[in-house]
C-alpha cells in the first residue's frame, strides 16, 4: 500500500545509504534515525553483512535508510560480497550519506572512499556527516570540515554524535526535504523492510559478536530455521549457530553450555521487546566448513554470492 502526494501536503520519499569505513557508527545512526533497534551494533568492525534498510517518518516525507557494510580493503570472498553490497547501495540511493569519525579524522580509508564517490552519477547528492563530535575540540572539527570538502564537493556537512542524538534532528530535517517529491514506498507503520526472520538471525549473531573474541565471530553465521506461530500469540524460532571449524562449536557452547545459553536468553529478551509478545528461541550449533564458500548462506545473509568472486 502506498499513499499519494496530497495537493496541499506533497509526500516525499526516498532512499537514503549510509557509508563509510568499519565502525564509523553506521548502525548507530541509522537506529537513531528510525528510532529502533533495526541494526546491529557491537564495538566489532564489519558486523552489518546485508544492506539493512530501516524506515523513517519526518513529517509528510519517508526517508528509506540503508545500512552498507563497512568498506574497506577485502580479503575473503565473503568480504568482496560485502563491499559489492554496499557500493550497490550507494549507487542506487537518491542520497549518500559519508560518516566519518571526528577523531580519526580523514584516513587513507575514507580517501578511498572519496575516490570512489566520485564515480557516482551526478544525479546522486552527497553529504558528509561528521560522527563523534564529543571526542575532539571545535578548533579541529573545523579543520577537519574544510579538509573534507576540499576533498570533495559535499552537498552539505553535518556534525552529529549519533550515540547521544546531538545534531540528528537536523540531519533528519535536510534528509526529508532531500528525498525526491513521491508516494510513500512502505506503510506507514513499517520500520524495516528485512523478514522477520532475518531480524531475528541477525539479533542472535550480534549477542554472539558481543560474547566472542578475535576472529570467530566473522567465521560464523546465524541462519533461522524455522518460524512457527503459536495459538497463544507467541512464536516459536529455531536458529542454526554456523561455525567453520570443530573447534569453534565449543567456544560457541561454552564449559556446560554456559555461553550458548546465555547468548540465548539475551537474544530472546531483545527479540520479545522487538516484537512485543512471547518468543521461545532455540539455538543449535553446526560445523560447516565450508559455509564461507556457499551461496545458499550468502543468500540468507542478503548477500550476492557472485558479487564475491576474486
Amino acid at each position: 500500500m502506498t499513499t499519494e502526494p496530497q495537493d496541499d501536503n506533497p509526500t516525499r520519499a526516498g532512499f537514503v545509504a549510509l557509508i563509510g569505513e568499519p565502525n564509523a557508527g553506521k548502525s548507530t545512526l541509522l537506529n537513531q534515525m528510525v528510532g529502533a533497534k533495526v541494526s546491529i551494533v557491537t564495538h566489532k568492525v564489519q558486523t552489518t553483512r546485508a544492506r539493512i534498510r530501516g524506515i523513517a517518518m519526518h513529517g509528510p516525507a519517508q526517508i528509506v535508510f540503508v545500512d552498507t557494510p563497512g568498506i574497506f580493503r577485502p580479503r575473503r570472498r565473503l568480504d568482496r560480497s560485502m563491499v559489492a553490497a554496499a557500493w550497490g547501495g550507494a549507487s542506487d540511493a537518491d542520497v549518500v550519506l559519508l560518516l566519518i569519525e571526528a577523531h580519526r579524522g580523514l584516513t587513507d580509508g575514507t580517501q578511498a572512499i572519496i575516490d570512489q564517490l566520485k564515480e557516482l552519477g551526478q544525479g546522486t547528492s552527497v553529504a558528509l556527516v561528521i560522527n563523534k563530535i564529543d571526542r575532539v575540540k571545535a578548533e579541529v572539527l573545523l579543520a577537519l570540515t574544510k579538509q573534507m570538502n576540499d576533498a570533495y564537493p559535499f552537498t552539505e556537512t553535518f556534525m552529529i554524535s549519533a550515540e547521544k542524538g546531538y545534531g540528528c534532528p537536523q540531519l533528519r530535517d535536510w534528509l526529508a526535504r532531500a528525498v525526491p517529491a513521491g508516494p510513500w514506498l512502505y506503510p506507514e507503520d513499517q520500520i524495516a523492510d528485512l523478514p522477520m526472520r532475518m531480524i531475528a538471525a541477525e539479533i542472535t549473531r550480534e549477542k554472539l559478536t558481543l560474547r566472542l573474541h578475535e576472529e570467530i565471530p566473522y567465521q560464523l553465521t546465524v541462519e533461522t530455521e524455522a518460524w512457527e506461530e503459536k495459538k497463544d500469540g507467541s512464536a516459536r524460532v529455531d536458529q542454526v549457530v554456523y561455525v567453520a571449524r570443530p573447534g569453534h562449536k565449543g567456544i560457541v557452547l561454552g564449559k556446560g553450555g554456559e555461553t550458548i545459553k546465555a547468548v540465548g536468553q539475551a537474544a530472546r529478551a531483545e527479540l520479545e521487546e522487538f516484537m512485543g509478545r512471547r518468543v521461545h528461541l532455540f539455538l543449535q550449533v553446526r560445523v560447516r566448513e565450508n559455509w564461507l564458500n556457499e551461496a545458499e548462506r550468502y543468500d540468507e545473509m542478503g548477500l550476492n554470492f557472485k558479487d564475491g568472486d576474486g
